[in-house]
């Protein structure tokens, strides 16, 4: 949501002047609950483009078989199921991203909290019919919630009271974005754009081009680009809840909860952009400066090494100062 990678309709300047340039190939499919979309240039040919399409989704389709809270026979459904009954067993590679939690939790002050679910399911924007929970029962829920509360041990974790629940809905698609680049980077690509549900990683540039263009949704105008970024080695994440939400008496409930306090975010934020080195980093920091909003959401990009980003108000702008330094039109 919020970001808009560009279609190419304009001839690159290497066309123009008749010199051949690779093709630009596209490879969609659907995971991760979204859309999934490659844009890549293979001088390697159909053998490279094959060979690195096949690996590429097919480390996806394991990722989300192994991690998906949706998926019940996932690793991460199997834990959540065991919750206050039995230890579970873990693997090198979950020891490896439940490591992630935890840095994630603590470098994002715990607005990042992998043990968010109840919560989030409690405010449910999907229902048919969705309600604002009673005080009780966010006070109930939250007493579930806290990554603190997470036993683990070598190869194994625990969650120790029914009810409790891990999901990795607030990094994992931006994680998968960044290892889908690195595969392409493995099999000898160079020029990429990974385009998960509009978590994007940007790598080269797309033939004749001198960066990947990225356009910047309005929020005010969903589906209409207000800007646009021109991006070369980079990530770029947005975080917003203008599409996702509902509304009761007049109010407006977004899907984004803030673990702290067990309410959706309600701070006049709209949308949160950041730019980062990789699209885990602007993912993580996108929706912590949105729960965070302004100041405080600008000034804690602005402590991130690298990161830029602009945070929209129903009112405003405020960005990072280095921001617009990547911004390619208005």
């Amino acid at each position: 949501m919020a970001l808009l990678a560009k279609s190419l309709r304009t001839p690159p300047p290497a066309v123009a002047m008749g010199m051949s340039v690779e093709p630009l190939r596209r490879l969609t499919f659907p995971a991760l609950g979204t859309t999934c979309e490659v844009q890549y240039a293979a001088p390697g040919g159909d053998t490279q483009a094959t060979a690195f399409e096949r690996a590429a989704t097919g480390w996806v389709q394991a990722f989300e078989a192994k991690y998906s809270r949706f998926r019940p026979d996932s690793l991460v459904s199997r834990i959540n199921a065991a919750a206050g009954r039995s230890w579970v067993e873990t693997d090198a590679e979950m020891e490896q991203l439940l490591q992630l939690c935890g840095t994630l939790h603590f470098m994002t002050q715990g607005v990042l909290d992998p043990t968010a679910l109840p919560l989030i399911k409690l405010w449910n924007w999907k229902a048919e019919k969705p309600r604002v929970p009673s005080a009780e029962e966010i006070t109930a829920a939250r007493k579930l919630v806290g990554w603190a509360k997470v036993q683990r041990q070598p190869g194994r974790i625990f969650l120790p009271e029914p009810g409790m629940a891990l999901d990795f809905g607030g990094f994992g698609k931006e994680y998968a974005v960044d290892l889908v680049a690195a595969i392409a980077v493995d099999h000898g690509i160079a020029n990429v754009l990974v385009d998960f549900g509009h978590d994007l990683r940007a790598l080269g540039a797309p033939p004749g081009r001198p960066a990947w263009h990225i356009g910047l949704e309005d929020p005010q105008k969903p589906g209409e680009s207000w800007a646009s970024v021109g991006l070369s080695g980079r990530g770029i994440a947005s975080s917003g809840d203008y599409i996702r939400s509902f509304k009761i008496e007049g109010r407006r409930y977004g899907h984004i909860i803030d673990p702290r306090t067990g309410w959706p975010v309600a701070n006049a934020c709209l949308q949160a952009t950041v730019i980062a080195g990789t699209c885990l980093h602007a993912g993580v920091l996108s929706t912590t400066a949105f729960v965070l909003g302004v100041p405080k959401g600008v000034e804690f990009i602005q402590a991130f090494p690298g990161a830029e980003g602009l945070l929209v108000t129903d009112k405003a702008r405020a960005q990072t100062r280095g921001f617009f330094q990547y911004v390619a039109s208005n």
